[in-house]
């Protein structure tokens, strides 16, 4: 049996969400015990942990899209053990298991900390990517949630052409928590932050079909709103700018593998740094 001190490296379960959360909270991120229970659910032995004396220490995910492309996100290492090696354990121990499973292409946002650990595991920079936010207006009325428009069963077909693999489990998985406002060849996905309602992902065939779903759905001031987006999607940008967002976090896209790029310019919302 090893030492109590030990670190030991298993895979996350729903029971250790509540730790996961004060972890996520610790960096002042906006995920939820949902976000987290999302996570679990859809790739249970990509969701990874480092406990020591049963205390959760640190964390990492791998999210597989089939076999073209599994994303790394929900890097965290609680503050009192950083500079352990704890991350760049779990990141070896996800990218074997994505080698191992034939992943061609492995992704991740990574921030200006992370970044050279990154460089020194095989990846490379591919385009920025930015968090905008909007605060709520104190004397905004409150307004209803977006009602989800009518829509047919396969209205997240257009999202493989736009984001390049099929990542059909993950947007069902998102819209049961909140269903989509769509167009033709656009929708819309939202969910409940822990500090901001997050917009995303949005795709759309153009920026008119964009801006037509977004502004339905920030039609409540009352809170406020997180968006993630690529700054080469300059009719995305000069939309946050003209609703009111600021930029408020800068990553770097970065890959593993294969080259594989998305049709940035048909996406208007990222699903988020942890899912790409």
């Amino acid at each position: 049996m090893p030492d109590s001190a030990t670190p030991i490296l298993r895979a996350l379960q729903p029971r250790d969400i509540p730790a996961l959360l004060r972890l996520s909270m610790e960096a002042n991120w906006n995920q939820t015990a949902d976000d987290w229970a999302t996570l679990i659910e859809l790739s249970p032995q990509g969701c990874m942990g480092i406990e020591i004396d049963g205390e959760l220490m640190a964390t990492a995910t791998l999210f597989c899209y089939q076999r073209r492309l599994a994303w790394i996100g929900m890097v965290l290492t609680k503050v009192s053990h950083r500079g352990l090696g704890f991350a760049r354990r779990l990141l070896a121990h996800a990218l074997t298991r994505a080698d191992e499973l034939g992943i061609e292409t492995v992704k991740l946002d990574a921030t200006d900390q992370g970044q050279p650990l990154y460089e020194k595991l095989g990846f490379r920079c591919e385009q920025p990517v930015e968090r905008w936010g909007r605060t709520a207006k104190a004397d905004a009325p409150l307004s209803p949630s977006p009602r989800e428009q009518a829509r047919a069963e396969n209205w997240f077909a257009f999202d493989v052409e736009a984001f390049g693999v099929d990542r059909s489990r993950l947007l069902i998985a998102l819209a049961r928590r909140h269903p989509p406002i769509c167009g033709d060849r656009s929708y819309l996905l939202m969910r409940t932050g822990r500090m901001n309602r997050f917009m995303g992902p949005c795709v759309a065939d153009g920026a008119t079909s964009a801006q037509s779903l977004i502004g339905h759905a920030l039609k409540d001031e009352s809170i406020g709103w997180s968006w993630d987006l690529f700054p080469k999607n300059i009719s995305a940008v000069a939309m946050a700018r003209d609703l009111g967002f600021t930029p408020q976090r800068h990553l770097m896209r970065m890959v593993r593998g294969k080259e594989l790029r998305a049709h940035e310019e048909l996406i208007f919302a990222l699903a988020g740094f942890e899912l790409g």
